[in-house]
């Protein structure tokens, strides 16, 4: 008889993608894995109720969309993070 998948505790492994972290988690209880999560630290925005369409040509929305992957962040939050980045940088630097 094989041993039912559920039953190995394997370290949980870098993931090349999120299908195969998925796939990762069908076969795993996550409360296997307690001793290896870390707390963070979680701000909620009071408002993100607003929504803007800009137009990228497919292979620039592409390139954002592989960067978003493997930074583990989806498209949206990742063109909202350079936004407010430039944002903050565009500022006029406040005086005392």
């Amino acid at each position: 008889m094989s041993q039912d998948p559920r039953n190995v505790r394997d370290r949980i492994p870098e993931f090349a993608t999120r299908q195969e972290e998925a796939e990762f988690w069908d076969t795993h209880d996550f409360a296997d894995y307690w001793d290896e999560w870390e707390a963070v630290d979680v701000e909620f925005s009071d408002d993100l109720s607003s929504c803007v369409a800009i137009p990228l040509d497919t292979d620039s929305i592409i390139k954002v969309s592989a960067l978003a992957g493997e930074k583990g962040v989806s498209l949206a939050s990742l063109m909202r993070s350079w936004i407010l980045e430039r944002l903050e940088d565009a500022a006029p630097t406040q005086r005392e």
